[in-house]
Formats: structure tokens, C-alpha cells, sequence
């Protein structure tokens, strides 16, 4: 079996829900590990074939936890899926701004992003899912369909998991 570390900062909890959802839209494909930005399961994420990264948005950009989690990660993730996603307190508050940090970043460590796109049927993930608040309704929606894309590309790439 595939297996998936969520990694997230979340202030109110938002962020949080949303890393279980996408965990959650992930588990036909993958055995999912959830954890904070703080309390990193180094070897959860170092078996893991899918790593993603969730945050709030702050000033129009990622949370400077997640940011530093980032800057100063310990673990190799080179050729491991990627994916990213943000909750936001207003629409056009920055987070896809805050998605294309963390993207940035993944790609800086060599990981293959993926976000699922468009081209899966809406609702849409375009850089990776987005929740207004606390996800609810297509919000929650759409982060289901993003663990799941997630899933469904790593089974595509890596197989069942076995041989990694």
C-alpha cells in the first residue's frame, strides 16, 4: 500500500480539517500519517511516497511556520509526489500566493507536484485545494478530490507502494 505523510500548521484548526479530508479523499490508494509542522514523524514522511503540505494564509503569503518548516526541512523528499494546500480567512486573501510558495519550495527539493488540476471536473484544485475558512461544502469537496488526485497519480507513478 502507498503510503502518505500530511504535514500542516493550523492556527484555528481549519488547516487541520483540511489535512483530514485530504487524508481522507487519499485512502483508497494510501495509509495516510498526519502531523503538525512541529511535531514532524521524520520516518512517516521518509516512507512515505506522497508528501503533502498544508497552511494557512497570512499577509497574502504561507504562514511563517510552514514557511520555516519548509527553509529547514530534514528529511529528503527528492522524487516523492507533492502536493499543497491553504485555507483562507477571505476570497482573494493570497492563497494561491501561499500555494505557490509551498510549490516553490517542493520543487527546490526535487519532489514531482502535483495538484490535480482542472482536468479532473470541478470543483477545481488549480495549484492544490483551497478552503475558505473552516472546509465545508465544495470547500471540503474539493480537498477530498485533491487527496484523492493525489492518490490516484502516485498508484500511477510508484504502483502499490511494495517496491519503494
Amino acid at each position: 500500500m502507498l503510503k502518505m505523510a500530511v504535514v500542516y500548521h493550523s492556527e484555528s484548526g481549519n488547516t487541520r480539517k483540511m489535512a483530514e479530508l485530504v487524508a481522507e479523499g487519499a485512502r483508497e490508494y494510501a495509509e495516510s500519517t498526519l502531523m503538525a509542522w512541529d511535531q514532524l514523524d521524520e520516518a512517516a514522511v521518509a516512507e512515505a511516497h506522497i508528501v503533502a503540505f498544508g497552511a494557512p494564509t497570512y499577509m497574502g503569503s504561507v504562514s511563517w511556520q510552514m514557511k520555516k518548516c519548509l527553509d529547514t526541512f530534514p528529511v529528503n523528499v527528492a522524487g516523492k509526489l507533492g502536493g499543497v494546500f491553504a485555507s483562507a480567512k477571505y476570497y482573494g486573501g493570497g492563497a494561491e500566493t501561499a500555494e505557490l510558495t509551498m510549490v516553490k519550495a517542493l520543487l527546490t527539493r526535487a519532489m514531482l507536484v502535483y495538484s490535480g488540476g482542472v482536468g479532473g471536473g470541478m470543483p477545481a484544485t488549480h495549484f492544490g485545494a483551497v478552503s475558505l475558512g473552516c472546509p465545508e461544502g465544495s470547500d471540503a469537496e474539493r480537498c477530498l478530490k485533491f487527496g484523492k488526485a493525489l492518490g490516484a497519480k502516485a498508484a500511477e507513478l510508484f504502483g502499490d507502494g511494495s517496491t519503494q
